[in-house]
C-alpha cells in the first residue's frame, strides 16, 4: 500500500501537509510516568484488545505492535516519519503502536499519554482530518472512558495539552520568506497568537530544507474549531506571503531562479555522493522550482517523500545493511538517482 507521503498533492503550493493529534487518558489508571512497568503492560494489553476491530470504523488495514520489539533502526525510521517522537522512542516502559498500511493513522498507547491520536495527510486539510480523528475518538471513548473535567476539558500529562487535548499543525515550505530579515521577528510574535513556528529539520539557518511547522500553542480556553481556525488561517497567511516574495524574485530574477532549479535537479539527478544537508538545500531548491513551475516532472513524484527517503533510519532500512558516514552519502546520492523522475 502506498503511504500517505507519497501522494502528490494537486493543491495550493508550498503547503506539504497537516496534522491532527489528540492526546487521552484512560481514567481507570494514573498518567503513564506513574505507572509501574506491570500497570503499563496490562494498560496497553487492555487497550489493544479493545481496539482489535479498528478496520470495522474506517475499513483500512491496521497493523499491532511493541515499541519494545522493534529494532532501534526501526524505532528510528518511525521518528523520521513523524510516527514517534524522541520522548516516546527513549521510553522503557511497555509502548503499543497501531498504525495503519498507509501511516495516515497511528495510535499511540502508553507514550506521553495513555492514547495518542494522530491523523495526517498531505496538503493544508485540517477540516478533514479533524472528522476523521474525532470519528477514531469517539470509537475509542465508547470503550474506554476517558479523564475528563468539567471545567477544564480532557486532563492530560502535560498542562499544555490540557483543554480539548488537539494540537493542529501544518508543515509548509518557506525556502524565501525565511531567508527575510523579519523572519526571526516573524516567528518570534506568532507566540502571542497562541501559534508556534518552528523548523522541522533544525532552527534558524540549520533547518536545511526550509520545512516549517506551524501549530496551536494551547489547548485550554478554545474550542476543536477555533484551534482550527486560527492555525488554518495562520497557514494561509504565510503561504501567501512566501508566494508574493517568490512572485517578486522571479519577476526579477527569473534567470537565477531558473539556473538554480536546474543545477538543484542536476546535482540529484547525477551526483554519487551526497550528504543529507546539501540533499535537502537541493530538494528544497528543486520544490520552490517545480511550484513555481518552473521545473515540471515527466511522472508525478512528491518531493517530500523524498526527503523523508534520505533521512538516516529510512535509508539503512533500504540498505538492509549497516552503512558507514561514505557508504549513507552514496546511497543517499544513488536513492535520489533512481527515483527523480525525468523533466519535460
Amino acid at each position: 500500500m502506498n503511504k500517505w507521503f507519497e501522494q502528490k498533492e494537486s493543491g495550493q503550493p508550498n503547503v506539504v501537509s497537516s496534522r491532527i493529534r489528540l492526546a487521552r487518558n484512560w481514567d481507570q489508571y494514573r498518567f503513564p510516568k506513574s505507572l509501574t512497568a506491570q500497570e503499563s503492560k496490562e494498560l496497553v494489553k487492555r487497550l489493544e484488545y479493545g481496539l482489535k476491530n479498528l478496520k470495522e470504523l474506517d475499513g483500512q488495514e491496521y497493523e499491532y505492535a511493541y515499541l519494545e520489539e522493534l529494532d532501534e533502526l526501526s524505532r528510528r525510521a518511525l521518528r523520521e516519519r513523524r510516527i514517534l517522537n524522541t520522548g516516546i522512542l527513549e521510553k522503557k516502559e511497555t509502548v503499543g503502536l497501531i498504525v495503519s498500511g498507509d501511516e495516515s493513522v497511528s495510535i499511540i498507547l502508553n507514550g506521553d499519554d495513555h492514547i495518542r491520536i494522530q491523523v495526517i495527510s498531505p496538503g493544508l486539510h485540517l477540516g478533514e482530518l479533524w472528522k476523521r480523528a474525532d470519528q477514531m475518538d469517539d470509537y475509542i471513548n465508547a470503550r474506554f472512558s476517558y479523564a475528563f473535567d468539567e471545567k477544564y476539558g480532557y486532563l492530560t500529562s502535560f498542562p499544555t495539552n490540557v483543554g480539548t487535548g488537539m494540537r493542529a499543525s501544518v508543515v509548509l515550505h518557506l525556502p524565501t520568506l525565511s531567508l527575510g530579515k523579519k523572519f526571526q521577528s516573524l516567528v518570534g510574535d506568532m507566540s502571542r497568537f497562541g501559534i508556534t513556528l518552528r523548523g522541522v529539520y533544525g532552527e534558524g539557518s540549520e533547518n536545511y530544507g526550509a520545512l516549517y511547522e506551524v501549530a496551536n500553542q494551547k489547548t485550554l480556553g478554545s474550542s476543536e474549531q477555533e484551534i482550527l481556525n486560527l492555525v488554518t488561517q495562520t497557514a494561509n497567511q504565510l503561504n501567501h506571503q512566501e508566494q508574493q516574495v517568490r512572485e517578486r524574485a522571479l519577476k526579477n530574477h527569473r534567470l537565477e531562479r531558473e539556473d538554480e532549479a536546474y543545477k538543484s535537479y542536476g546535482v540529484l539527478k547525477y551526483a554519487r555522493r551526497l550528504s543529507a544537508k546539501d540533499a535537502m538545500i537541493f530538494l528544497s531548491q528543486m520544490m520552490a522550482g517545480v511550484d513555481d513551475g518552473i521545473l515540471t516532472f515527466r511522472e508525478p513524484c512528491s518531493i517530500y517523500r523524498l526527503m523523508l527517503g534520505i533521512q538516516t533510519a529510512n535509508l539503512q532500512k533500504l540498505s538492509h545493511e549497516p552503512l558507514s558516514k561514505e557508504e549513507l552519502d552514496m546511497a543517499r546520492a544513488a536513492y535520489l538517482r533512481n527515483e527523480l523522475p525525468e523533466v519535460l
